[in-house]
Order: structure tokens, then sequence, then C-alpha cells
């Protein structure tokens, strides 16, 4: 029974990990030339996402939270544009 027990982990995990480790290369930009992050949470926030997360990452905005739909997301956005750079939509 163990086995079993440690492939059901094992695979939970990398499913979990999928979301989590996903990393964006976003164009880099002056600080001062970011958006600023209440800013880019309320443009965010209207399109209908719930931010459960928000975080720099290296050069990118990054967000954990729901869509629309109520599916889990994250997204990573460029700090200056706010343009999505990378998305990743549980399915």
């Amino acid at each position: 029974m163990k086995p079993i027990i440690s492939v059901a982990v094992l695979g939970a995990a990398c499913t979990f990990s999928a979301l989590a480790f996903a990393k964006a290369d976003c164009k880099a930009y002056p600080k001062a030339e970011w958006m600023s992050e209440a800013d880019a949470k309320a443009k965010i926030q209207a399109q209908g996402y719930t931010i459960g997360k928000f975080k720099v990452d290296g050069n990118c905005y990054e967000i954990y939270g729901k869509n629309k739909e109520g599916k889990k997301v994250e997204i990573y956005y460029d700090a200056k544009t706010l343009e999505p750079v990378k998305t990743e939509i549980e399915k």
C-alpha cells in the first residue's frame, strides 16, 4: 500500500507544481516606468480576476488567483504595459 500512496502524493504534487513553477521572461524596464502595484491590481480585478497572491517575479508582476469561471490561474504580466506574458489556467 505504501507505493500506491507515494505515487498518489507524487501525482498531486506534480499537478500543483505545474502552476507553481512556470516562469516567464518579461522585458526589463527601469522601476520608475513600471505601473504601480495598486493600479496593476485594480486593472487585473477589473478584468474579472480574483487575486489571491500578487508579487514581483523578476521583471514581471505575477498573480495567483481565479478567473471569472472560478478556475485557478497563474498569470505573469509585463510590469510597464500590464500585457499578459504567460498564462496558466487550471483545467
